[in-house]
C-alpha cells in the first residue's frame, strides 16, 4: 500500500511590520523526498487558498527544482478535523507564520491529537512544532510531554531578532509542556525521532526530518 502523507502549511503572512509565511525549503525539500519515495502527498493549509511564502526563504533558491511543490501552494484546500483518519503521516513545515495560525487552529489540534493517539507518524521542523503545542491525548496530557523533541531554538530566534514579534518562544513553550528538548548548535542540521514523532531544529534539518519520517513509516 502506498503511504499517504498530509502536509499542512500556514496562511499567516505578517510578523510585526514584515512579511512572513511558509519557509519554502522546509516544505519543498521534504515534498521532493516524499515524492521520490512514491508516496501519495496531499497539501492543505489552515484556511485554504494561496499560501504566503516568507520572502527571505526565496533568496538563492532553485525554483525549478521546487516547481511541482510551488504549484501546489497556489490554491490549497482547507484543513478539516476529518483529515485525521485518511493519512499515514502528517508533516508540518515551519516559517514564522505557523506560530500564529497553527496553535489557533481547532482543526489542526484535533488532527494532530487524533493521529498521536492512533500511532500515525507526526513530523515537523523549525517553527512547525508550533502545531504540536495544543495537541493532547484523551486525558488532556500534551502529546509532547515526556517526548524527546527539537524545534527552532530560543537562541536562533534571538539571532533573528524576532523574540519580541512572536507570540511565544517555541523552545520555551515545548519545555513548559514537559517535552525533553534537545538541540544542536545554531543552524546545524539536527533531527530527532521519538516513537512516531519526528522533529527538526531549523531549515537545515528539513531533509533529515523527511528521511527519519520515511524510516518510521517503512517500519510500520
Amino acid at each position: 500500500m502506498t503511504k499517504r502523507i498530509l502536509i499542512v502549511v500556514t496562511n499567516h503572512q505578517n510578523i510585526g511590520s514584515n512579511k512572513t509565511g511558509l519557509w519554502l525549503e522546509e516544505f519543498a525539500v521534504p515534498f521532493n523526498v516524499f515524492r521520490d519515495k512514491g508516496y501519495d502527498i496531499t497539501v492543505k493549509s489552515i484556511k485554504g487558498g494561496g499560501v504566503p511564502l516568507d520572502p527571505n526563504s526565496l533568496e538563492g533558491v532553485d525554483k525549478e527544482n521546487f516547481k511541482e511543490a510551488l504549484a501546489l501552494l497556489e490554491d490549497t484546500a482547507e484543513l478539516s478535523k476529518d483529515d485525521a483518519v485518511s493519512y499515514d503521516a502528517i508533516y508540518l513545515p515551519g516559517g514564522h507564520g505557523t506560530v500564529f495560525d497553527f496553535p489557533a487552529s481547532e482543526a489542526l489540534k484535533e488532527v494532530v491529537s487524533q493521529m498521536a493517539q492512533t500511532n500515525k507518524v507526526i513530523g515537523s521542523v523549525c517553527h512547525g512544532p508550533a502545531g504540536l503545542t495544543t495537541a493532547t491525548l484523551k486525558d488532556g496530557t500534551p502529546i509532547v510531554k515526556g517526548k524527546t523533541v527539537t524545534a527552532f531554538t530560543d537562541e536562533e530566534e534571538e539571532e533573528m531578532k524576532l523574540t519580541k514579534e512572536v507570540p511565544f518562544l517555541l523552545e520555551t513553550r515545548l519545555r513548559e509542556l514537559g517535552a525533553e528538548f534537545q538541540r544542536a548548535g545554531k543552524w546545524e542540521d539536527f533531527a530527532v525521532t521519538d516513537g512516531t514523532l519526528v522533529t527538526g531544529q531549523n531549515p537545515q534539518s528539513s531533509k533529515s526530518v523527511a528521511l527519519q519520517m520515511i524510516d518510521v513509516l517503512e517500519k510500520q
